[in-house]
């Protein structure tokens, strides 16, 4: 038996490597009520818990950080493109629809302008087209007067002078017939009735184009 217990011992000597018997016990099963364990074990926590919290919290204020930069910088060039892009573009096409606006009103303008001058002149000949032109007086003068007139024919039958005469006053041509007198037998048709030479001439001149370049002015 002694032999036995020897062999015993020295295996168990050999799987404790020599060592005194230590009793081992679960941490769950560590009496609480033991300071220094209790002790041991909060440290240990706080040390293992407190770097990570730490690591955690500033990593957080970092990307706050850079979201608040992202967002300054986003409404930075929001702001930039609406000032420099947005506006000159909105501002170019407001003075090119103001000018086409201008330019079409200008247009319409004269338009307008043409078309009533249009309508006025239409109007006008409508007007002188079936309007009755006035009856012209006839006179024969029978004593001098001193005036000037346009004399527009001359004939030896004071009957021939008062047809022309007739003819002139359907057109709404007043005339006045002077007979002979001193040497001249002759019956004149003059138009128009003047206070001085210069303006019976302008009319005679005027006259050409209707009654012929056979027109003179003549004081009686």
């Amino acid at each position: 038996m002694a032999n036995t217990d020897d062999t015993n011992k020295n295996s168990s000597d050999e799987d404790n490597f020599g060592l005194p018997d230590i009793e081992y016990k679960p941490l769950d099963q560590l009496d609480s009520s033991n300071p220094a364990e209790e002790t041991v074990r909060e440290t240990s926590h706080q040390n293992t818990s407190t770097p990570i919290y730490e690591e955690e919290e500033e990593e957080s204020g970092t990307g706050k950080i850079i979201a608040w930069i992202v967002i300054l910088v986003v409404l930075v060039g929001g702001f930039l493109a609406y000032r420099y892009v947005y506006v000159p573009k909105r501002d170019k096409a407001n003075a090119e629809r103001l000018a086409k606006e201008k330019a079409v009103a200008r247009e319409k303008a004269v338009a307008d302008s043409l078309a009533r001058v249009a309508e006025e002149e239409r109007l006008k000949r409508e007007a002188e087209a079936n309007a009755k032109p006035a009856v012209g007086s006839i006179e024969t003068l029978e004593q001098r007067t001193g005036h000037y007139f346009v004399i527009i024919s001359s004939s030896v039958d004071g009957d021939l002078a008062m047809d022309r005469a007739k003819k002139l006053s359907e057109k709404g041509i007043s005339s006045k017939i002077i007979p002979p007198f001193g040497k001249w037998k002759f019956y004149r048709l003059g138009i128009g009735d003047f206070d001085s030479f210069a303006s019976a001439q302008s009319s005679a001149d005027a006259s050409k184009s209707e009654y012929g370049d056979a027109l003179w002015v003549m004081k009686y």
